[in-house]
């Protein structure tokens, strides 16, 4: 079993998730209150990755990302080291890849809310800041929960992204499923097998819990 690669994915899901969380709760608040006509543009945008082939979307960051562009040459003046290939990189990718996994489920959970709840709160004169975290973030946890458990699981189990913007690199951008990737073509299936069950049981006990949580919230 890739120790090394396992480390790295759960470094990885864990640095995603949590910056979508910090970043994709305002969009998705947003997204839920805001009356602007071309909201449906944004939207489309933000479920752009979810339907895009990995290999296209991670073509264009790679692009986005190269020496090349001018968010390229800018890391590399400050940071000294490409943008490309590298872990940080790889975690922007995978931020703008599982980027609708959570806004979605966000989403979702504000427009469910009773917005006369938040309306009554700025009417006594609360700000929209804390009538969020007072009223809105209290009452739309389970879906906030879900989108983070399937943020992280999505990003756990990513391909085509990774490598085409992180490459294989042991230690640095080499997830779990590029290292299955790499044993089967090796034709070290024992490997490889041990390695799988990592991400099935992941992928069930995140699947599981968001089961597990919708249905408390529905009775």
């Amino acid at each position: 079993m890739d120790v090394e690669a396992i480390w790295l994915s759960l470094q990885l899901a864990a640095l995603t998730t949590a910056v979508l969380l910090l970043a994709g709760l305002p969009l998705a608040y947003w997204l839920a209150v805001t009356r602007w006509r071309l909201k449906f543009l944004l939207e489309a945008i933000v479920v752009l990755p979810m339907i895009l082939p990995p290999t296209v979307l991670g073509f264009y960051i790679l692009i986005a990302l190269g020496p090349l562009s001018p968010i390229g040459r800018a890391y590399e003046a400050i940071a000294g080291k490409s943008l490309a290939f590298s872990f940080e990189g790889l975690l922007l990718a995978s931020i703008l890849y599982s980027l609708p996994f959570a806004v979605r489920p966000f989403t979702a959970a504000f427009v469910g809310l009773d917005r006369r709840l938040m309306e009554a709160s700025w009417c006594l004169g609360v700000s929209p800041l804390r009538t969020f975290f007072r009223v809105a973030f209290p009452l739309s946890w389970a879906g906030i929960l879900t989108g983070a458990i399937l943020s992280f699981a999505h990003t756990l189990g990513e391909f085509g992204v990774v490598l085409m913007v992180g490459g294989n690199i042991p230690g640095v951008t080499r997830t779990v499923s590029i290292s299955i990737y790499d044993e089967v073509q090796a034709v070290n299936y024992s490997e490889a097998a041990m390695t799988s069950l990592v991400l099935l049981g992941s992928s069930f006990l995140a699947l599981s819990v968001t089961s597990l949580i919708n249905r408390k919230t529905m009775y």
